[in-house]
């Protein structure tokens, strides 16, 4: 659609909508693709003072010369140079622009670095997402104590954070859940838990994604409370191949909360798993993520007390072509303690600060976790995670590329640090694997569980 539609449909939406907007209409004519003060996502479109943010001019909208949809992205920052490089001896000095599980992981890691580049803000998303998106700002609403949404559809719900730090804290976890990935997608998600010694055994996941919430057309009555269909299957290494997670994730858990099923090799049939939430042990991650840090955070918001405590400009992991590269070997970029900092690279970008505190009378191993996410994209770059005595445990980084053929930014590795261990988890593994297939087609009827046997599990 040319700017100039969208900006009607826009104008139409805004008085057709007004009665029941979530934000007024003067507010919501301030997103738009440009022109405007606020991105169509809610990103501040203008620079910071000091010009180290520069404005957002779109994303990107074209990918570099060569690209062909199948390859593992090429980087088009790949002249950048390093501005500087944040170290154990030197970190101090940036403490406000750090996040307390970064600088744990100077303490812990002396050899640990952060190679600051300039900031380029690339996050993009098709043109429909955007419409959406500015529609839903006049309608969305929060469904209960964050339980779950309403009266949105396919876009970002709540691009315009409420007033109200708590209210703003949960659509802001919504926001994230509900950032476009392709309507449906097949993916490599490898993933290796590292030892403090730096010894692993890599996992290689196949995973499957139908996103019923992002049809183009799709209302929620249409959808039938269905965020997500997801399909995971572990391939290797022998003793948990065979291993199969089925969920259907909902967008309302005052309807119905997340449903999943496991098929065991071992046992040879398939099982309801009412225990795939919260804090129970991811797939085959040797308890170094739970469940509900898929993707930084999925989970239902019910456990927590969420608040958004601000804004701030802070060193992110951002446009790390390097880590996704498949000229980067796994076995190069797994070192004891961390990720290998040659192949990241971090800028300063503005995020929304939430911190989420766990409720009287509920449980789980993180009693409290602090999210960073990018203003540009709701993508959740970094989580800090604490433990019953309100220790930092881990450290959680998504560094995350651009996804030219959607467009949509999203992550390729998820990194989680047990900091008393010195273990830590990396996902996304893909570098020698076939690249995501957002052109992979599906039905709802492949993620049934009658299903699991029709794949091939006897």
């Amino acid at each position: 659609m040319s700017k100039a539609g969208l900006a009607t449909l826009v104008a139409a939406a805004l008085m057709a909508n007004s009665a029941l907007a979530k934000v007024g209409a003067d507010q919501a004519a301030k997103l738009g693709v440009s022109g405007t003060p606020l991105t169509p996502m809610g990103a501040e479109r203008a620079g910071n003072a000091d010009g180290s943010i520069p404005a957002w001019t779109g994303g990107i909208t074209q990918p570099p010369a060569g690209y062909k949809i199948g390859m593992h992205h090429p980087d088009p920052f790949a002249s950048d140079k390093p501005l500087m490089t944040i170290t154990a001896k030197n970190y101090k000095d940036y403490a406000d622009q750090l996040t307390v599980g970064q600088m744990a992981m100077f303490e812990k890691y002396p050899e640990w670095r952060m190679a600051v580049y300039p900031t380029r803000r690339s996050a993009s998303n098709p043109a429909r997402t955007y419409e959406m998106t500015i529609k839903n700002a006049l309608t969305g609403e929060i469904v209960g104590d964050g339980d779950g949404v309403a009266n949105v559809a396919e876009g970002i719900p709540f691009p315009i954070l409420d007033s109200d730090p708590v209210k703003a804290g949960q659509e802001a976890i919504w926001n994230h859940k509900l950032k476009y990935k392709g309507v449906s997608a097949r993916r490599w998600s490898n993933q290796a838990p590292v030892t403090a010694t730096g010894n692993y055994v890599l996992v290689r996941i196949k995973e499957e994604l139908l996103g019923l919430y992002y049809r183009p057309g799709a209302t929620l009555a249409d959808i039938n409370n269905i965020l997500v269909y997801f399909y995971q299957e572990v391939v290797s290494p022998p003793r948990l191949a065979g291993q199969v997670l089925l969920v259907h994730e909902t967008l309302n858990s005052q309807i119905g909360p997340r449903q999943a099923w496991v098929y065991n090799p071992g046992q040879r049939r398939v099982r309801r798993a009412p225990n795939i939430a919260y804090d129970n042990p991811g797939t085959a991650a040797d308890n170094l993520r739970t469940t509900d840090m898929t993707d930084m955070f999925n989970g239902a918001l019910d456990r927590y007390d969420w608040k958004l405590v601000g804004k701030r400009e802070m060193y992110m992991p951002y446009n790390s072509y390097k880590a996704h590269s498949s000229d980067s070997k796994v076995a190069d970029m797994l070192k004891p303690g961390y990720v290998d900092p040659d192949y990241l690279r971090y800028e300063k970008h503005r995020v929304y600060v939430v911190d989420a505190n766990l409720k009287a009378g509920k449980r789980h191993i993180n009693p409290r976790r602090t999210m960073y996410l990018d203003e540009d994209s709701w993508q959740i770059l970094v989580v800090d995670h604490y433990d019953a005595q309100g220790k930092l445990w881990r450290y959680s980084e998504a560094p995350s590329v651009n996804y030219y053929e959607v467009p949509v930014f999203w992550s390729t590795l998820e990194d989680h640090h047990d900091l008393k261990s010195g273990r830590y988890l990396a996902v996304g593994l893909d570098n020698q694997d076939a690249m995501y297939d957002f052109s992979f087609q599906t039905t709802p009827d492949m993620f049934s569980p009658q299903s699991l046997r029709q794949r091939g599990i006897q």
